[in-house]
């Protein structure tokens, strides 16, 4: 049996869920509040942070390990092209959402939108929340710009960019906050990540408290 530790609010733990959906693998979730973890998730995850993968006693933690583990037991389906180069484009563009984007967007919105509200009960700050808004722009032109040239993000084929890329979009879409109708490449390549059967969990997640915004489930937005 495998389990995986995860929260809808997560980023990371929708990059693995859908990683884990791409590649037809089982798992049974169990939802953690990452604003209020146990003891148990520090137990098997020093850093306290979401997701940990847990399979026939072992644990694998941190969403980088957890999808480069899941790339290697996987035989038929690859998330990260054979190409030395292309590879390399590909993490780095991984890196440049998992990193970069959840610190300039994801923390300043999110937190406040959410981790705040849950952990302490506090409104969000709005300088704060309209420094994240405005950076979101900034990364939807990259996008775009991406998108205009590639089939994906980094490339012909759907890659574990698009992945990391999605996961972080999707919980700011379904806050309601990703100004989609400026950005006509950007959203016609969200529609395609939307359309994949691996999006489809992540399409009917619920953040307990918060309703999503009315488009968040339509595949035609």
């Amino acid at each position: 049996m495998v389990l995986l530790i995860h929260h809808p609010v997560s980023p990371f733990s929708r990059k693995v869920r859908i990683v884990m959906g791409e590649k037809k693998m089982l798992f049974v979730p169990k939802e953690e509040e990452p604003w209020r973890l146990s003891q148990d998730v520090f137990k098997l995850n020093p850093s306290g942070e979401l997701p940990v993968y847990i399979y026939d006693g072992n644990v694998v933690a941190g969403n980088y390990a957890i999808c480069e583990f899941l790339e290697e037991i996987s035989k038929d389906y690859k998330l990260l092209p054979a190409d030395v180069k292309s590879r390399a484009e590909v993490r780095r563009l991984t890196e440049w959402f998992d990193d970069k984007f959840y610190r300039e967007v994801y923390r300043n919105v999110v937190y406040e939108k959410v981790h705040k509200r849950f952990k302490s009960g506090q409104a969000p700050d709005s300088r704060i929340l309209k420094a994240g808004l405005n950076n979101l722009n900034f990364h939807l032109e990259y996008i775009d710009w991406l998108a205009e040239r590639n089939n994906y993000l980094a490339g012909e084929n759907f890659s574990l960019a698009d992945v990391a890329a999605a996961a972080h979009l999707s919980v700011l879409d379904y806050l309601g906050d990703v100004p989609w109708e400026g950005y006509k490449n950007a959203k016609l390549w969200y529609s395609k990540i939307k359309s994949r059967p691996s999006f489809k969990d992540i399409l009917k997640d619920n953040i307990k408290g918060i309703l999503p915004a009315k488009h968040y489930a339509n595949l035609d937005f």
